[in-house]
C-alpha cells in the first residue's frame, strides 16, 4: 500500500490501516491534544452549537439533472 493512495474516510473506519505510513499523523496528534486538554462540557458545548446551526440553516434541495 506504500505507492496507492486510499480513501481515509472509507478505509479506516475501524482504525488507521497504514500506521505510522499514514499521511494524516499530523491531524490525528492535533486532534488527540485537543480533546486531552479540552472539558467535557467545552466538548458538548461545541456539539450544541454545530447541532443548532444545523438545525436552523434552511434545507439544502438537490435536483437531479435532466
Amino acid at each position: 500500500m506504500e505507492n496507492t493512495t486510499i480513501n481515509c474516510a472509507v478505509a479506516c473506519i475501524n482504525g488507521c490501516v497504514l500506521g505510522d505510513k499514514c499521511p494524516n499523523l499530523e491531524y490525528k496528534s492535533k486532534a488527540v491534544s485537543f480533546v486531552n486538554e479540552t472539558s467535557l462540557d467545552k466538548l458538548l458545548e461545541i456539539a450544541e452549537s454545530a447541532r443548532m446551526k444545523k438545525m436552523t440553516e434552511p434545507p439544502k434541495w438537490v435536483l437531479p439533472e435532466d
